[in-house]
């Protein structure tokens, strides 16, 4: 199907789908909580000025890096200003991240793709008990993040360089179990359903996974939707740009589609 085409097809679906704004329709009691309350609330925490301090940084600084992507095989050098304007979530969806994963106090967390470190310092900041490991493929993007990981103070967070295919799997043999993971690497649907499947195995009954760019294109919304058919998803939360799924066994199975073009 020619992309154009989808695009308008998934926005009219979109447009029809999108019935819940700020909880309303919405019957169960955890997500009208979860939309209410995390999604759409409107708390500041500690963290939040400081880690939107280094962003505006980061969109000052005109250094080159040469970044290597293992998700489509190329290498090239990029401007660190430019990486912080088009790659690294905005700001209200970092800071959604944070709320998510404060819900839940997770012990481990895994970020796949850490780019600048924005989102990696937003899930550090959560918990400074916490153990987040961040996988990038990159040297110099992980060289960045560490730097600004270290500039806020954060101790909490574990680098793992290389192609994330031949690194998740033996760090995932190295925890018990997987509190709370951002997927937010190389947006494929066979890579996509791949680090899924692999973290998958390490859940536990409040686990929160968020997926990046589910709308990125017909592969990765195809993805979504077969997440989402997953017998261990009980909840799911489809956004514009990200989604959102719980394990929790006691919920009653729904998934539900919530406009709001912050998210």
């Amino acid at each position: 199907m020619n992309e154009w085409i989808w695009r308008f097809k998934l926005l009219a679906s979109y447009l029809y789908r999108a019935k819940y704004y700020k909880g309303h329709g919405v019957h169960s009691p955890f997500a009208f909580d979860l939309i209410t309350n995390v999604i759409e609330g409107k708390n500041d925490f500690y963290c939040f000025d400081k880690i939107e301090s280094l962003r505006a940084k980061m969109l000052r600084d005109d250094r080159s890096i040469f970044v290597e992507d293992f998700g489509t095989g190329t290498s090239r050098k990029r401007k660190i200003s430019k990486i912080a304007k088009v790659s690294v979530k905005k700001k209200t969806q970092s800071q959604l991240l944070f709320k998510l994963a404060n819900q839940t106090n997770p012990r481990v967390i895994f970020e796949l793709g850490t780019s600048l470190g924005i989102t990696t310092s937003y899930l550090a900041s959560v918990n400074s008990n916490s153990k987040c490991y961040s996988f990038e493929g990159s040297e110099a993007l992980i060289d960045v993040a560490k730097k600004n990981i270290e500039d806020l103070g954060l101790s909490n967070v574990t680098f793992i360089k290389g192609d994330i295919n031949k690194t998740l799997d033996s760090v995932l043999n190295e925890i018990e179990t997987l509190d709370f993971v951002f997927f937010d690497a190389n947006h494929t649907k066979e890579a996509t359903l791949n680090y899924f499947k692999a973290c998958l195995k390490k859940i536990s009954q409040t686990s929160v996974f968020v997926f990046d760019d589910i709308h990125l294109s017909k592969d990765m919304f195809d993805a979504w939707n077969e997440i989402i058919r997953c017998s261990h998803v009980k909840v799911s939360i489809e956004l514009f740009s990200m989604g959102i799924v719980y394990f929790y066994p006691k919920l009653q199975k729904q998934d539900y589609v919530y406009w709001n073009c912050q998210f």
